[in-house]
């Protein structure tokens, strides 16, 4: 890595890691706002979906704005507007409030994928090895998002009003951190052969026109394979620590006067063995077709949800394995669907791209946090992730067109 490589992980890991604390704080919650707010996991879900909605179509005009102004701006916007996001949350007095604060963590959050995924993929030199940093970033958020609002929740006896003031200061702080690396984006305006300039979108017709030109390409197939994605991946975290509270093994043990949750650490472990998967997987794409990682991740995320109930009525140690082996696999495919999209797409509409891949991922994907409350609601475990199971196959089988045309266009 030379110095601009450098100073491109920092900003985009410091940014990375904090987006994916958030989003993942947010599970933990959910037991104490069903409680706070004497509501139920479909209510609640709704709430949630809102935020995670606009996480996803936010990051359609922030690719816009990624090949406008650059990258680092945004990313030091994220960072500030999470931090006031969390703020809003510790003051929020019913559900509507709740919505409306998650809709401004949502916005601020979108804007963190396209702005930085873009940042590395038109002026990393080193692309693989940036991305396994910024993947294995995510993960340490994702992790110690529900680990440390579970331990904070505990110190401070499920005051979760102040846990989420707690949490909004490491995202303001990093705004101010971020807005201090000093970051090269000379090639921002050009492709990366030093061609033509990035398209400037300043109409809804020129929007349209560079989106017909994405979606007449391969593009439409990665699209169709991230939607696929990010339903399962919202299906089945979003949830997943309220049904450890239901299943045998992992109950809540109350003890001391108070309530432990062990299924929360649990799922902090599982979200832990991520950073693993985004580390591998983020190597591998320097290192095989990123259509043959993709094809073999669906393939186990299929195998996964059909097991994962069973296996965990088997008992706490046939239930710690599959989740370990979960949390890597969700994460492993990762790195290989933002490398598609860097071969599948034009550098010079690289934001764009990259916006509307994670509209697909966290917008589309978000309807899944409603759909999973709805189905434990008024169905079960077993039939969520009976769906999710089949949410993977339609995934894999989008992968599977990509490797098969390529071999094709190889012959």
């Amino acid at each position: 890595m030379d110095d601009n490589d450098r100073a491109i992980t920092s900003l985009v890991v410091l940014s990375h890691s904090l987006v994916h604390t958030y989003e993942f704080a947010m599970p933990i919650f959910i037991p104490v706002w069903l409680s706070q707010f004497n509501s139920t996991a479909f209510l609640v879900g709704s709430v949630i979906t809102v935020g995670v909605f606009l996480y996803g179509v936010g990051s359609l005009p922030a690719g816009i704005l990624t090949d406008r102004i650059g990258s680092q701006p945004l990313l030091v916007g994220c960072l500030a507007g999470m931090g006031l996001a969390f703020l809003g949350v510790s003051v929020a007095p019913n559900l509507i409030v709740l919505a409306f604060a998650l809709a401004i963590w949502g916005t601020a959050a979108s804007v963190h994928h396209p702005a930085g995924l873009t940042l590395i993929t038109r002026n990393s030199s080193t692309r693989g090895d940036v991305f396994a940093y910024h993947g294995m970033a995510g993960n340490i958020g994702t992790a110690a998002g529900p680990l440390l609002t579970t331990l904070l929740l505990v110190a401070f006896n499920n005051d979760w009003r102040f846990v989420a003031l707690i949490l909004a200061l490491p995202a303001l702080f990093a705004s101010v951190l971020a807005a201090r690396i000093s970051v090269n984006e000379g090639t921002v305006t050009t492709t990366t052969d030093g061609g033509a300039r990035a398209p400037d979108i300043d109409s809804i017709g020129e929007f349209f026109d560079t989106s017909r030109l994405l979606f007449a390409s391969a593009f439409i197939v990665v699209f169709g394979m991230v939607m696929s994605y990010g339903l399962y991946y919202r299906g089945s975290l979003t949830f997943l620590p309220e049904m450890f509270s239901g299943f045998e093994a992992i109950r809540p043990i109350h003890a001391f006067g108070g309530t432990f949750e062990p299924g929360n650490y649990v799922f902090a472990g599982l979200l832990a063995m991520g950073l693993f998967g985004q580390y591998v997987g983020g190597k591998l794409t320097d290192r095989i077709r990123v259509e043959i990682g993709l094809t073999t991740g669906f393939a186990m995320l299929a195998i996964l949800a059909v097991g994962y109930v069973p296996v965990s009525n088997a008992g706490l140690g046939p239930l710690l394995v599959l989740s370990t082996v979960f949390g890597f696999v969700l994460f492993y495919i990762q790195p290989f669907y933002q490398a598609a999209v860097a071969e599948y797409t034009p550098p010079a509409a690289r934001g764009l791209s990259y916006g509307f891949t994670y509209f697909g991922d966290f917008g589309f994907g978000a309807l899944a946090a409603s759909g999973a409350g709805a189905i434990l609601t008024y169905s079960s475990a077993t039939v969520l992730f009976a769906i999710l199971a089949i949410i993977a196959v339609v995934g894999g089988g989008f992968s599977t067109y990509l490797l098969s045309r390529r071999d094709s266009k190889s012959d």
